[in-house]
């Protein structure tokens, strides 16, 4: 079976409906292909995964974060084991093996995003809210497992797009970090589309948030009597630093930092920051 895929048209389209009628039919082939191929390419992953000590069913991306297959009714407890607080699940449902109901037995919360497989990704407002129940749970030091079939493209779209948005990272390195904990990680071009949309509709956001009040602007009137020294042909000049503030208690912090800086000869070493990443164990 061949599945080609049908491009989006951008510009005139006069015949909308043949459109539509085209789309729809590539949702059909790819739909009733994925139902052919499941149980086939699931008894190869689990196959793979008993003879191959590499071959994880999952692995972990992060402290509170796992990617990888369809977990079966078994391994539920072992999850919880792990700290697993909450599950994503990217299966349609005939792929999803475990009910909402035995998760809940267990105290996992189990959020379900129905993708299609191979070709398909999941929406813009799918991936927020998946990106937002992980960080929820991250929060409460609660782990969440992010699933499709076989942890390769529709469940690392959504890890990539919450390294985006909480670790801020790009998309590209986003993707080489999370090949280096799970190595056989494979996007389809419209999965990997919409992690770039995510990240470019993040930027937006954080430079609105920034005009909204996020950088403040320090005049030289407002350092008047901390820089003695200032020079005379300067005096007429407005001297303008913006600091970008993620909350209150920085923007203190900093201000307080860059006055002592200016008083004395010494200033504040630059700090540079940086988000631990707990090492993979093997799952």
């Amino acid at each position: 079976m061949k599945i080609e895929e049908i491009e989006d048209v951008d510009g005139e389209r006069d015949d909308g409906q043949n459109l539509t009628v085209r789309v729809d039919a590539k949702r059909v082939l790819v739909g009733a292909g994925a139902r052919i191929l499941f149980y086939p390419t699931l008894l190869y992953n689990v196959c793979r995964n008993k003879i191959q000590a590499e071959f994880r069913w999952w692995d972990e991306v992060d402290q509170f974060l796992l990617l990888g297959a369809v977990p079966f009714p078994k391994d539920v407890l072992r999850l919880k084991q792990l700290g697993v607080g909450g599950v994503i699940t990217l299966n349609e449902p005939y792929e999803t093996l475990v009910p909402t109901a035995l998760y809940h037995a267990h105290g996992i919360d189990h959020l379900m995003i129905p993708t299609r497989d191979y070709l398909f990704a999941p929406s813009h407002g799918d991936i927020r809210q998946a990106v937002e129940f992980i960080n929820r749970n991250a929060s409460s030091g609660r782990t969440t497992y992010v699933h499709c079939k076989a942890g390769r493209g529709r469940s690392t779209t959504i890890v990539l797009c919450y390294l985006v948005e909480y670790k801020h990272m790009t998309p590209a390195a986003a993707l080489e970090y999370v090949r280096s904990r799970r190595p056989r990680v494979l996007l389809h071009p419209s999965q990997w589309k919409a992690v770039q949309e995510y990240s470019k509709s993040q930027s937006s956001t954080s430079l609105c948030h920034s005009s909204l009040g996020d950088d403040v602007l320090i005049t030289k009137a407002d350092l008047e009597g901390y820089n003695s020294s200032s020079d005379d042909n300067n005096s007429g000049k407005e001297v303008a630093l913006f600091l970008k503030i993620p909350n209150r208690r920085a923007m203190i912090s900093r201000l307080s930092c860059l006055f002592t800086s200016l008083r004395v000869s010494g200033g504040c070493g630059q700090v540079t920051e940086r988000l631990p990443v707990a090492d993979a164990r093997a799952c």
